[in-house]
């Protein structure tokens, strides 16, 4: 045995890295396919979304969509990737039963975007408290038509061509992770932008979002790569996370053995959560890439750019950044509002220009609304409250018309109806009682009867106070204003 190979043998597993790198495959949402109009889409019944381009017959000739095109730019533009000035297409040839013409049409040499990152968020000391962030590199993204599916039975595999010819991006990253947690957050932010920006609705169970990891290990601080393993069938953000996990660990436990790693494909089994070997890895120079003869390359101009540049959304890191800085909203609130940029839009619409009031509509928000949304099964779209009534219980409360626990009366009337608040408020007789002869009379009435308290207070104990307001509140049936009841049982007790 080598000395190398004795050290890294006796090199504890924590004295090792994993290097992560992931091929993220991403159908971008249009009406038709990516060379031909044929309509795009998941649920029909086999086999009918089709025509003689997406069947490779002879004569067919593709037409680019224009759509898929837009959106792989505006999602470089997002990203923060150079938008290549021409790209062009090429032929990745293969023969596979999902593949009716035996080649998929791709970008090999010259993509559209290249470079680029995505911002992730890592898991902070505990879920209420903010967790470190940085960019992860992108290497490049691609455009191309995805493939056909297999449907395996117990004894026939069946071929349904309607994913066959869906405009795909795939999205490369540097080796650039390095745990399984790092992949989540990357994930997860990735699907958050592309759903956020209308590019794809990102739903891994239908193929719309698929995912390969590149996985290699090696003594932490060398600076050469291992060898990397290809994991596949990840068919969720959380499996990916698991299959990763997984392979880093079995990796580490092989270098240490002494055994060494084979470049290959492997296959993730959720369910008994280990990876098997598929075959040996392909390389580039395997798919006889050629420029394809019957698409003419893409440029995009100043102009062109310029209009797509103007629909790049505001990414949710930086949205949550401008909740936090401009209305001082605390992270468990922002962390709540910014992942869905329709309930963002939606709160920003309830405070409008009143700043002082943000932090009670976001916590009505996040902690009522989202509570009773997911209560009845309602969207948001679907729910009677609108933001303005939110607004005005918040204006309610903070003026003095309710108290919080009458609030609470208020709102759950308003989810169910519709109406405002101040509406409720008139109708239900609600509206906090000012009347300081009838609380001076429940004051000194609850100051009479408690006489232990009076004594606690008068030593010193300010809590003791507490102990006469919830017979007050009584009397009152909810409606004493509080600040007007402290004020005068203060009074009432140092006289």
């Amino acid at each position: 045995m080598s000395t190398v190979s004795s050290v890294v043998q006796n090199t504890p597993a924590s004295e090792f890295e994993a290097v992560i790198g992931l091929e993220v495959h991403v159908q971008i949402r249009t009406r038709s396919k990516m060379f031909t109009r044929v309509a795009a889409g998941y649920g029909a019944p086999p086999n009918s979304l089709v025509d003689p381009v997406v069947l490779g017959l002879p004569g067919a000739l593709p037409v680019m969509n224009k759509e898929a095109i837009d959106k792989i730019v505006l999602t470089g533009l997002m990203l923060g990737c150079e938008i290549a000035p021409e790209c062009k297409w090429d032929r990745k040839n293969y023969f596979y039963p999902d593949s009716p013409k035996n080649y998929q049409i791709s970008q090999y040499d010259r993509p559209i975007c290249v470079g680029g990152s995505v911002e992730i968020e890592l898991p902070g000391p505990s879920r209420n408290v903010m967790g470190a962030h940085r960019s992860v590199q992108l290497t490049r993204i691609h455009l191309e038509e995805d493939v056909g599916k297999l449907n395996h039975f117990v004894y026939d595999s069946l071929v349904d061509l309607n994913r066959a010819g869906t405009p795909l991006m795939e999205i490369v990253t540097e080796p650039d992770m390095h745990d399984a947690d790092e992949v989540f957050a990357f994930l997860t932010a990735l699907r958050q932008a592309l759903v956020a920006a209308g590019i794809s609705d990102c739903d891994m169970e239908k193929g719309q979002l698929r995912c390969d990891a590149n996985i290699s290990v090696r003594p932490r601080g060398q600076a050469k790569l291992g060898t990397k393993v290809e994991l596949k069938n990840l068919n969720s953000i959380s499996g990916v996370r698991n299959g990763v996990e997984y392979e880093i660990k079995r990796q580490i436990a092989a270098v240490r053995r002494g055994e060494s790693i084979v470049q290959e494909t492997r296959r993730f089994d959720m369910e008994a959560g280990i990876s098997t070997s598929m075959r040996t890895k392909e390389m580039a120079h395997d798919y006889r890439y050629f420029p394809d003869p019957d698409l003419m390359p893409v440029r995009i101009d100043a102009a062109w750019l310029e209009r797509l540049r103007a629909q790049v959304p505001e990414l949710m890191f930086d949205r949550q950044r401008r909740y936090m800085e401009r209305w001082q909203l605390p992270y468990t609130i922002t962390a709540v509002l910014v992942p869905d940029p329709a309930l963002g839009a939606w709160f920003e619409e309830a405070v409008g220009e009143r700043v002082e009031r943000a932090q009670a509509i976001g916590n009505w928000i996040a902690n009522d609304l989202l509570r009773e949304l997911g209560a009845t099964g309602q969207t948001l779209a679907e729910c009677k409250i609108r933001p303005t009534h939110i607004a005005g219980l918040v204006e309610a409360v903070e003026g003095g018309a309710i108290s919080s626990s009458i609030a609470r009366e208020v709102f759950a009337e308003m989810f169910a109806t519709g109406e405002s608040a101040g509406a409720i408020i008139e109708r239900k007789g609600l509206k906090q009682s000012t009347d300081t002869d009838e609380l001076e009379r429940w004051c000194a009435e609850a100051i009479a009867a408690n006489p232990r308290s009076v004594a606690d207070f008068k030593s010193g104990n300010e809590k003791a106070i507490n102990a006469f307001k919830g017979s007050i509140m009584k009397a009152s049936k909810g409606k004493a204003n509080p600040r007007l009841v402290d004020e005068i049982l203060r009074r009432l007790l140092s006289s």
